[in-house]
């Protein structure tokens, strides 16, 4: 929805890239992204938002997908990151968060519930917490780098 209010501007060709880039970064990617840092984004899902992102930046650029164009040079014209990237960076900012609340607040102690029961048949659901092991692993982090603010702010930074 915030797109198709915002088309007007991102649209207009009398509109430097640039600025649509900035404009992009502020008001729409918050709102594809909103509560992002509690999602267990599977490869399909991470794909679609991939798609939908690159959709907006070529539209922004006036191109189309006939026109055969890498996405990086998208990317490198508005000066915006990966939304994969960012989607990173947002889990990862709060999970620092919630590793810095106390052991008794309700956040912490919903971590350690556990549910009775069978589990269906087949590959078991990604959840959270697997992300989030395979986001450290990816970045070379460990869960100690969380009681320092400023460390994990320029490790995880994207742009």
């Amino acid at each position: 929805m915030k797109w198709g209010a915002a088309t007007g501007v991102m649209c207009d060709k009398r509109i430097p890239l640039k600025l649509k880039g900035k404009f992009y970064r502020v008001a729409i990617r918050p709102a594809m992204l909103y509560g992002s840092e509690c999602w267990a984004m599977t490869k399909a899902q991470a794909a679609r938002v991939e798609v939908a992102e690159m959709r907006m930046l070529r539209w922004t650029c006036g191109k189309i997908l006939v026109d055969r164009i890498s996405t990086g040079v998208f990317i490198a014209e508005l000066e915006v990151g990966t939304i994969i990237n960012k989607l990173r960076e947002e889990r990862l900012r709060w999970f620092g968060h919630v590793r810095r609340r106390d052991e008794t607040a309700p956040l912490r102690r919903a971590e350690s519930i556990h549910v009775d029961g069978i589990r269906r048949r087949g590959r078991p659901k990604m959840r959270w917490e697997d992300r989030l092991a395979k986001d450290l692993i990816e970045l070379g982090l460990s869960e100690d780098i969380t009681s320092n603010r400023t460390a994990l702010r320029t490790r995880i930074r994207v742009e």
